[in-house]
């Protein structure tokens, strides 16, 4: 059985060729095309959500197919945008809410916001990535992690970063050899913790954040020798991942509450 790095490692040497791969899919390449043919004509957030394929291909680039349902709640993000402080998806401490807002920024463009390449070939090229990482997780939770963390790295800036997060968590306890009670320890804690034994600055390093996750690998491999892991446990109950809706609640009251 191939190992978690080695998986890993072989994805990302060549991670043009792994997502020219991905892109050849017949449903792949039947949504991408579908996308590309139809996003230049939506003029409004209204168009946008009345059209389910769209609408569904940009939440998953997003990394937010789970929250597809919450139809409300993504109309607030793209309605108020992302140019006022006090915007709703400013306001979240999970940053995909305000990368999706910034992606489609009807606030700001209004009829012209679909005509950017950031919202079309730019949704491409995330929702090729996102479905690699999803592909690779069918097969070992452990490296679609590691990919996860590799493509995100460079955002975090600091320890709540992380525990905002949950996939992010997910590795940074494992790599740390973190006790599963950790997660559930008052959250300042938690972050006082990461900030004393992680140098945050690391993660801007690529070669830095390699070695990181060679570590994280190594580790989920002792772990789950034979891949009896629960995606669930961190990916949430659809292919989606990130922060948990109870954490989202529980950091957002601390950002709110201090601001």
């Amino acid at each position: 059985m191939t190992t978690t790095y080695t998986s890993y490692q072989q994805i990302t040497q060549n991670i043009d060729k792994s997502i020219e791969r991905v892109a050849q899919a017949p449903d792949v390449a039947r949504e991408t095309e579908y996308y590309l043919s139809n996003i230049g004509n939506i003029k409004s957030v209204d168009e946008f959500m009345a059209d389910t394929r769209l609408y569904n291909y940009a939440l998953k680039a997003h990394g937010l197919e789970d929250m597809a349902y919450a139809k409300a709640f993504i109309r607030k993000v793209l309605t108020e945008g992302v140019t006022k402080d006090d915007a709703f998806a400013n306001q979240l401490t999970d940053s995909r809410y305000a990368n999706l807002a910034t992606t489609l920024n009807f606030e700001a463009h209004g009829t012209a916001a679909t005509s950017f390449d950031k919202a079309q070939q730019g949704v491409v090229d995330l929702y090729m990535r996102e479905t690699l990482e999803q592909e690779a997780g069918n097969d070992n939770t452990g490296v679609r992690l590691a990919l996860y963390f590799e493509r995100n790295a460079s955002k975090i800036t600091s320890a709540m970063d992380i525990l905002a997060d949950d996939a992010l968590a997910q590795v940074v306890r494992t790599t740390l050899q973190l006790p599963i009670e950790f997660a559930a320890a008052d959250i300042d804690q938690q972050s006082d913790f990461l900030d004393r034994v992680l140098d945050i600055e690391d993660f801007q390093d690529p070669e830095k954040t390699g070695k990181f996750l060679e570590r994280f690998t190594a580790m989920w491999e002792m772990e789950n020798p034979s891949e009896n892991y629960d995606p669930l446990a961190v990916f949430g109950s659809s292919s989606g991942y990130g922060i948990s809706p109870d954490l989202l609640i529980s950091i957002n009251s601390l950002k709110l509450g201090g601001s």
